[in-house]
């Protein structure tokens, strides 16, 4: 998470998006090997648990189950190049958007595993153009038994939710305007529309981060 306050939303309903829409993140978790991390694909429960799958030999899963474990969800990002302020004694930095998770982790079982799978093709086929959407209840139960057979189901418990909304929010509204415009011209306009219509912050979330302010600058 970044360090700078101003870049807090706070938001269940930002965090649920980024999980929804950038899907894709990794998992951190300390072991007896050392630390280890995995990628996969994540799904909310919508109750305050994020459920993933990993393969049986990845060195994370017969670590996993009983730990504290992180998770990192990165949605959009973008380079901000100095060239976009007014003032030319500036330098490039990084616009994004970041989602930090921590908490409990435990295994689930096989019929969970198999609803989470479903969960998740059935979101991704539902944005994949060409053809009818592929579904879970296509498989045979051959195939099914050898699929879960090769991977492991968990569900996170999430303590911790710690964002980073990083949108040029301590630049000029003429610089922002500027940092739009070349966003456009380099086809980021994901990242352009984010800085025009950032989400809304969670009042308390603002408000934490007017109070560390206000401590800095004593």
């Amino acid at each position: 998470m970044h360090p700078n306050p101003a870049y807090r939303n706070g938001t269940r309903a930002l965090h649920e998006q980024v999980i929804e829409q950038a899907g894709f993140g990794m998992i951190f978790a300390e072991t007896s090997d050392g630390p280890r991390v995995a990628h996969t694909p994540f799904v909310s429960t919508r109750d305050g648990a994020v459920q993933f799958h990993l393969s049986r030999a990845n060195a994370l899963t017969r670590h996993i189950a009983g730990t504290t474990a992180l998770a990192v969800i990165n949605g959009p990002d973008a380079y901000i190049s100095a060239r976009w302020h007014t003032d030319r004694n500036s330098v490039p930095t990084w616009n994004f958007v970041a989602l930090e998770l921590e908490g409990r982790v435990r295994r689930m079982e096989p019929e969970g595993t198999l609803a989470m799978l479903e969960t998740l093709s059935l979101r991704h086929e539902a944005h994949t153009a060409g053809g009818a959407p592929w579904s879970m209840r296509e498989l045979t139960a051959d195939r099914e038994k050898r699929l879960l057979a090769g991977i492991a189901g968990f569900e996170m418990e999430v303590r911790e939710w710690r964002d980073t909304v990083k949108l040029s929010q301590d630049d000029s509204a003429r610089d922002r305007a500027s940092i739009v415009a070349g966003l456009e011209e380099n086809g980021e306009t994901m990242m352009a529309n984010l800085i025009q219509n950032p989400p809304v912050a969670d009042p308390a979330a603002v408000l934490i981060g007017d109070l560390a302010r206000k401590r800095n600058a004593r």
